[in-house]
């Protein structure tokens, strides 16, 4: 299984040409090869999904495709990509964990399971849909949330309550099960000053991960989430202090550079070093 974490997934209209060109030279982690909203011509971005898959250097980046809704489409192009391998099938309106079994059916071995949050019902199932560990992450679907809870679009603001109730319930419901929640896409690409007011306030937050529309959103979402080369060499030293202090039977030490290290500290590092892979 792949189960990697994406920091900054970036979206690739894949019936689009001129974005595909630019692949390459994307400076993310992770694209989303996109055949849901937004996509005109649906077919030819499932083939032009397929030869990305198949053509593309795939060492340094992850390609995830955002297929459609299940009963819009979605089967048939999961069982197409199978043979293509994408390192993780993005699936939106899932709304019970009867949804997530059927998805899990028809996803191919080896690749993880992204889920799409933007339903009221998902809301209220987020806990329970996690019924296997290939699914391994979810996406805040803000904006149809939002429609489907009849929550009116202006109260989307990073001074909004609800907003930021929101963003926390996600965040922890989805680590308590072990899932990695991704922010939503700020859609508004052009205003860079309030896309930095929410990157910085899911910063503060503890988010490590936000979907990107453009490759300036995803420059800034790596300056913020991603883990620093200080962070993640102190994760290293970390890992390599408790364990050969544990094999001495000490679990819990003191260190002139870290300070108290102890197993709590060392899932922490791990974690860090987890996300790298």
């Amino acid at each position: 299984m792949a189960n990697f974490i994406p920091i900054a997934p970036l979206m690739v209209s894949t019936d689009n040409n001129k974005h595909i060109s630019k692949i390459e030279t994307l400076k993310t982690d992770t694209i989303i090869l996109n055949l849901e909203d937004g996509v005109g011509d649906k077919e030819k971005a499932l083939e032009n999904s397929k030869a990305i898959l198949k053509d593309f250097d795939r060492k340094n980046k992850k390609f995830v495709v955002r297929v459609n809704a299940l009963n819009d489409g979605g089967i048939k192009e999961i069982l197409e990509l199978n043979e293509f391998h994408p390192d993780a099938v993005r699936v939106p309106k899932i709304r019970v964990p009867e949804d997530v079994s059927q998805t899990i059916s028809l996803v191919g071995q080896g690749i993880d399971i992204h889920l799409s949050i933007e339903t009221r019902e998902a809301w209220l199932n987020l806990a329970q849909l996690r019924i296997d560990e290939r699914v391994t992450t979810f996406y805040l679907g803000i904006l149809d949330l939002f429609a489907d809870l009849e929550l009116q679009q202006d109260l989307l603001s990073p001074t909004n309550e609800v907003a930021k109730y929101l963003l926390s319930h996600f965040l922890v419901t989805s680590k308590a099960i072990g899932v990695t929640p991704v922010s939503f896409v700020y859609q508004d690409y052009k205003n860079h000053t309030t896309f930095m007011e929410w990157l910085k306030l899911e910063a503060s937050m503890g988010y490590r991960s936000k979907g990107a529309l453009s490759p300036t959103q995803a420059n800034e979402i790596n300056r913020y989430l991603g883990f620093t080369a200080e962070e993640i060499e102190r994760a290293k030293e970390i890992k390599t202090l408790f364990e050969e202090s544990r094999l001495k039977g000490v679990c819990g030490f003191s260190n002139d550079k870290y300070g108290f290290i102890d197993e709590p500290i060392y899932k922490g590092a791990l974690g860090i070093l987890r996300s790298l892979q």
